[in-house]
């Protein structure tokens, strides 16, 4: 047998092997990302179904919740520690009324008050005031034990203070022409954000 003869059958056995390997690699080049990505949308789909699973169960607690919340809405204890205003913008004014009322009672000398913006992200909501006030030391701490006792809750989220001194006249008897002397009286200037909580005003 010639070398070309014997080389022929070896030349097909080749030709027959590559002609098998063509297909397979085809399907190996097309189906293992094709199964990558099987396997990759069934992990998605299996978080998907366990998120929504979560979600079912939160969605399930809101009667209850609901439930809870109108009977601490009801609940007059609970009313005493929170403003039962229907709105953020009553809520505000009775917070400025009751502050200034705390103020008079104290002799203390209010400048300015202002009524600040609410945060949609407090929970549960605020109504904040900012006071100004001109007041001496003894005056200053009764006016913080008032905001501490008072009902509903009052909390000092920020304080300032600036003193200064005035001169006060005064008629010093004995004198022989009766004339005023002047003694130092210490003022403070204080600022004072204030805020309470508002359930009635939650939405």
């Amino acid at each position: 047998m010639s070398p070309s003869e014997s080389a022929a059958p070896t030349h097909c056995l080749i030709a027959w092997a590559l002609l098998l390997l063509l297909p397979l690699t085809l399907v190996a080049a097309i189906g293992l990302p094709w199964w990558g990505e099987l396997d990759d949308l069934s992990r998605r789909i299996a978080d998907d179904r366990d998120q929504i699973q979560r979600y079912q169960r939160v969605v399930a607690t809101l009667p209850v919740l609901r439930e809870e919340l109108a009977r601490e809405r009801t609940n007059d204890d609970f009313k005493a520690f929170s403003f039962d205003e229907a709105t953020p913008a009553l809520a505000g004014a009775a917070l400025q009324r009751r502050v200034q009322e705390m103020i008079r009672a104290v002799d203390a000398r209010p400048i300015s008050a202002q009524i600040l913006p609410t945060q949609e992200a407090d929970s549960p909501p605020r109504v904040r005031l900012r006071v100004q006030i001109q007041a001496q030391t003894d005056q200053l701490l009764d006016l913080l034990f008032r905001l501490e006792e008072a009902r509903p809750f009052l909390f000092v989220d920020q304080m300032s203070i600036r003193a200064s001194t005035r001169r006060v006249r005064r008629v010093t008897r004995g004198r022989s022409r009766g004339a005023p002397s002047a003694t130092p009286e210490d003022q403070l200037t204080v600022r004072l954000d204030i805020f309470g909580y508002s359930l009635g005003s939650a939405s």
